[in-house]
């Protein structure tokens, strides 16, 4: 699995990605990347001011997408309140 997570991460696919606050587990950001390292650190070094009171986070699902339009709008659907049901009872 980390083989193909690094393969993933190498290619910079658009990704939809589901963020889980360490300490806070009730704290989740949905957002949208094509670099998933990058992104995390940011968040983790608080380079983002509506995460960075809820560092460290951890990655809790990245779905792989093969177009940026339809990254950005799974990342759209998540944000609404089916997509929230969504993302809490699957993702």
């Amino acid at each position: 699995m980390e083989a193909f997570r690094d393969a993933v991460v190498a290619a910079e696919a658009p990704h939809a990605g589901d963020l889980r606050s360490a300490e806070h587990p009730d704290q989740r950001y949905i957002g949208l990347t094509n670099d998933l390292d990058a992104r995390l650190a940011k968040h983790n070094s608080g380079g983002s001011l509506r995460t960075a009171k809820f560092r460290p986070w951890k990655l809790e699902t990245a779905i792989v997408f093969c177009s940026q339009e339809k990254a950005a709008a799974f990342e759209r659907y998540l944000k609404t309140g089916a997509g929230f049901a969504f993302a809490k009872k699957h993702l």
